[in-house]
Formats: structure tokens, C-alpha cells, sequence
């Protein structure tokens, strides 16, 4: 299913690149801009088996990306200018960077990038990583595949030798786990660490700030630090009171780590399975100033009444061309995706 929906997604790029139709829609689908999401930067790392590279771009292409972004009329704004510009449309459009997780190579290779420009940026922070307790169970699974030459799971045997064995494993393993319980999940990614010997919480100690490089960041003027949970989990399939705890605890955990209000959330993984109404809602009733999703779509007037349900645009690692960018930045994939609604919040 992955697989296909990679091949649907490649040709609609190929339609709009060949066409240019994005171009003539964009001026009624770009809608007041976008917020686009980004999770590591580093340089590239050539391996065969990388099921999380759609997760990484390259200091170079966010170097041009964000040259492109301004030469096509954005202004790239915070997260705080973007809810000013949503409640009272101004002539230009704007972009918003934002960055997930905490990794550290956002630091050591995105940051140079956007003081060279100069722009804003929001990075959320989930206190589990920086605290060391939480779990990068996508990098598990992984890095786990990567080691291991065969897979026992439900009582499947599962050959994984070859780069092409460990991409039909992960397909299989990520989607259906992806499905069952967040227990069940982590239970099997901690079961295919231990096989591979790899030890779980030395991940995020190896790519994830700490405290002391969060509370850094957070003195940067170009800087602000938003919540991310405490353990990155997909909230939609947890109890309500869990819910709370995840957003208001980590945030408080960031506030007195930072010393300054945490007033943007972003919900894990994003998509409707894993934050919908009942998490507006409650991101709402906690007082956050917005709640980002990995819903995708652009900007528009009407998100004044939804600022905890706003979508994002993921700029994807597979897709690493300014080409690609203007197609996302026009906004007309969206309005296909979206079938012409402007708000997704249900």
C-alpha cells in the first residue's frame, strides 16, 4: 500500500511538472501560505536501506529551498506572525519553517542555513528524547532490520539479507503496526532491538538535544520552542486523560527548562489516525496559541476558527527539488487532496 501510494504520489508530481497546470491554480489555491514541516537536516548519507530518508534533507537543499521560498514572493514568518496574518490577511503570502522532534543535526547543520537567511523557525521539542526516556520506535524498527538477516513476527518468517528483503520487511512490519495498539508497537520494535543488540534509549541520547542544547536554542532570537509531547505518542489511540498529560505536562517540562512560555504544540505523527477533533479540542482547552497536524494543506482565512487543527506541508526527502517545492507551494495538489475543502478538521 505504501509502495502504491509513493507511485500515486510520484505521478501527480509528474502530471503537475509536465503541465504547469499548478501554476495557473495556484493564485486560487495558495490561499494565505503554508507551514511546512521538516524533521532532520544533514548531509546525505548513501545507503541502500533508508525507509525513514523521506525524514531528511540536505543542508544544501534547505540552503536553496529557503533562497527559492523568498525569490517566489514568501515571506518567511513565525509561527506568532502567521496567526497575526490568518486573522488579518496581508497582500503577500508567508511561509513557516518547522522542525520536529529536536534532533540535533537541526543544529549543527539547519541552523547556519537560516541565520545565513535570517528567518524564523519553531522547533518541537518532545521531553521524553531530550530526557532520555522516551522512544524513537521508528529508528528501532530501522535500524533492528538493518542488522538482522530474518524476522520472526505473528508467525511470519521474514528473509531480510538483501536491501530489497529489509524494505519488504519494514512495509510489512511498519503498516501493520502502524494499525494495532502503541503497546503492541513498542513491544516489537524493543523485541527486534534486542535480537540486533541494539540498546533503545541510546537513540535519542545519539541524535536528539539535551536539555542544555534546548535551553541554548531557545536564547536564539530566530528561535522558538514548541511542544511535541512527552513520548511522541499517537494520541487519537489513548485515553483522554492521557491525552492531557502528554501536552500539558511536556509542556510545563519545556517551560521550566526554557524559562519562556511553550505556546504551540504539534501533534505526533499527525495524520487523522493520530490526532482528530477530541485533540483539537483538548489542545485548545489547555490554551495552546495553535496545534499543528501533518494533515496536508495550505493556509487560508477560515483556520482563524481551527488554530488547533492547521496543516503542514512535509517537505520530503525523496522529493529534494525546487521544482517539487513550487508544485507543494501552489497549493493545488492539495485542493484535489483535500476535494476543495479549505479546513480538514473532522
Amino acid at each position: 500500500m505504501a509502495h502504491l501510494r509513493e507511485k500515486v504520489i510520484s505521478a501527480g508530481f509528474a502530471l503537475f511538472g509536465a503541465t504547469g497546470i499548478h501554476r495557473l491554480a495556484a493564485p486560487l489555491t495558495r490561499g494565505l501560505g503554508a507551514i511546512l514541516m521538516f524533521h532532520h537536516v544533514r548531509p546525505c548519507m548513501e545507503r541502500e536501506f533508508a525507509p525513514n530518508r523521506l525524514l531528511e534533507i540536505t543542508p544544501d537543499f534547505l540552503d536553496s529551498a529557503l533562497a527559492h521560498i523568498k525569490a517566489r514572493g514568501f515571506d518567511i514568518v513565525s509561527l506568532e506572525t502567521a496567526l497575526e496574518r490568518i486573522a488579518a490577511p496581508g497582500e503577500r503570502p508567508f511561509v513557516v519553517l518547522t522542525f520536529d522532534d529536536g534532533y540535533r543535526d537541526n543544529v549543527d547543520y539547519a541552523l547556519p542555513v537560516l541565520e545565513r537567511h535570517g528567518v524564523p523557525f519553531t522547533m518541537f521539542v518532545t521531553s521524553g528524547f531530550a530526557d532520555r526516556s522516551a522512544r524513537l520506535w521508528w529508528v528501532e524498527l530501522e535500524e533492528a532490520l538493518r542488522r538482522l538477516g530474518h524476522v520472526s513476527f505473528d508467525g511470519l518468517e521474514l528473509a531480510s539479507a538483501s536491501a530489497a528483503e529489509k524494505q519488504r520487511a519494514h512495509a510489512l512490519l511498519y503498516r501493520t503496526l502502524r494499525a494495532r495498539p502503541e503497546e503492541r508497537l513498542l513491544d516489537v520494535c524493543a523485541r527486534l532491538c534486542a535480537e540486533a543488540g541494539i540498546e533503545p534509549l541510546s537513540l535519542p541520547a545519539a541524535l536528539c538535544l539535551d536539555w542544555d542544547g534546548i535551553r541554548k536554542l531557545s536564547q536564539h532570537p530566530l528561535a522558538t520552542i514548541g511542544v511535541h509531547t512527552l513520548t511522541h505518542p499517537m494520541l487519537a489511540k489513548h485515553p483522554e486523560a492521557f491525552v492531557r498529560t502528554e501536552l500539558g505536562d511536556s509542556r510545563a517540562r519545556i517551560e521550566a527548562a526554557i524559562g519562556k512560555p511553550a505556546r504551540h504544540v504539534a501533534y505526533p505523527v499527525g495524520d487523522p489516525t493520530s490526532a482528530g477533533p477530541r485533540e483539537f479540542t483538548i489542545a485548545r482547552e489547555l490554551g495552546f496559541a495553535s496545534a499543528v497536524t501533518t494533515r496536508p494543506g495550505m493556509i487560508f482565512p477560515e483556520h482563524a476558527a481551527h488554530r488547533t487543527a492547521l496543516p503542514r506541508l512535509s517537505v520530503n526527502g525523496r522529493y529534494q527539488s525546487l521544482d517539487m517545492l513550487d508544485i507543494l507551494l501552489s497549493g493545488a495538489p492539495f485542493a484535489l487532496w483535500n476535494k476543495g475543502r479549505r479546513v480538514n478538521a473532522a
